[in-house]
């Protein structure tokens, strides 16, 4: 009657969402004052004012053309500006017929995947800590996910535990930074060393291993930190993009895949994401909120609020005997369980109606992940909170 595999997906759901409708139950017991979730990454800042601003002009002109359909790869005049918008912060040279506006960073993600597959044998890299979507990502694609332990010194990437697992099978691997969940940025040296890896693999192997940058956090960085553009660093690499993050607009779905010209075969991958797309049901993005988020490409988010809550949490939290990985981007941090066992700490804040998520299914067990991404005000309700729970590990 249905596909079991597809059944099982549905009948649970990820360890983020589950603590999620947790908390909203437990709300209406104790009230939503008292419960400290620390779950979910939904941006905590509105959307910038410009957002409002593009939004009420756009309504102001032709509503067939805002809400009828665009082309499958979208509208002509704001992929240009996307293109232009890259290629001046890059140095590149993207053009509007590099991009290709996607509902988020997640199908740009399946259609790069499914465009990169060869064969029932084919494999992707996942750097741990990675998001757990990855997994189903790969799912999707009958393609085969292959983790590669997290570097819990840093939280860089371990080179040598890449290099075990890469096999003549890898095709792609994905690459999130700043990073979902631990907040670090790669660094230029982490990037060139895994990118002269990667050339050196794919020539022994005889064909290309692409890097997949999944990028919704790109514009998240603090103190003055640099995000490196990996195509620069190395040319076989497909960007996915969103605004979810950068402009408070997860509910508008909106962002792109981008096939820079430096990909060995460009007009030939593009094409191939681009027919994957169509096998994914991809009609086209949003019309209107493609011109949205063209007429505000250049608008840079406010990160006062996340830099603030990150400092807070990681100045509290270390003080109390936590250890913590400092975030210098997106707005998640991790903390490391003090037995090893995340999955218990995470029952145990429970009854502090502490929501903090475990972080094996991130492939990083022995931490747990904090969303910081939230009000302050219920960070500082929250720290007596954290407090009673290290107590209990003294």
């Amino acid at each position: 009657m249905y596909d079991k595999a597809m059944h099982a997906l549905g009948s649970t759901q990820s360890g983020i969402r589950e603590l999620f409708d947790y908390g909203q139950k437990q709300a209406a017991i104790v009230g939503k004052e008292n419960v400290y979730d620390y779950s979910i990454g939904n941006p905590s800042v509105p959307a910038p004012e410009a957002v409002k601003k593009a939004i009420q002009e756009l309504l102001e002109g032709d509503p067939l053309a805002l809400h009828g359909y665009s082309s499958a790869q979208g509208d002509g005049w704001a992929r240009k500006a996307i293109a232009e918008n890259l290629s001046r912060r890059t140095g590149d040279n993207i053009d509007a017929d590099c991009i290709y506006f996607t509902c988020g960073a997640a199908p740009a993600i399946v259609g790069s995947l499914r465009a990169l597959r060869q064969d029932e044998n084919t494999e992707v890299l996942l750097l741990a800590p990675f998001f757990p979507e990855y997994t189903m990502y790969a799912q999707a694609c009958n393609i085969k996910a292959v983790v590669v332990p997290p570097d819990t010194e840093n939280f860089q990437v371990d080179l040598a535990a890449v290099e075990a697992r890469i096999s003549p099978n890898t095709q792609a691997v994905i690459v999130n930074s700043p990073n979902n969940p631990s907040g670090v940025v790669y660094s230029r040296e982490t990037l060139e060393a895994m990118a002269a890896l990667l050339r050196k693999k794919s020539a022994e192997y005889g064909h290309p291993i692409f890097i997949i940058c999944d990028e919704p956090y790109r514009e998240l960085v603090y103190d003055g930190g640099e995000v490196p553009y990996v195509p620069a660093i190395y040319n076989n690499t497909i960007i996915c993009y969103s605004w979810s993050k950068s402009l408070s607009l997860p509910g508008e779905r909106i962002g792109y895949f981008c096939v820079p010209p430096c990909v060995d075969d460009s007009k030939n991958v593009y094409a191939a994401i681009k027919g994957a797309m169509r096998t994914l049901g991809h009609v086209c993005a949003p019309t209107m909120m493609q011109k949205v988020a063209a007429k505000c490409v250049d608008i840079m988010p406010d990160l006062s609020v996340y830099d603030q809550n990150r400092k807070t949490l990681y100045e509290a939290l270390t003080g109390y005997g936590y250890r913590c990985v400092y975030p210098q981007g997106a707005f998640y941090m991790m903390i490391g369980a003090p037995d090893g066992d995340d999955n218990a700490m995470s029952e145990r804040a429970k009854k502090y109606n502490l929501l903090i998520v475990p972080g094996t299914g991130f492939g990083a067990p022995g931490f747990l992940r904090i969303s910081t991404c939230v009000d302050p005000a219920m960070i500082q309700r929250s720290l007596p909170a954290f407090k009673a729970l290290m107590e209990e590990y003294k």
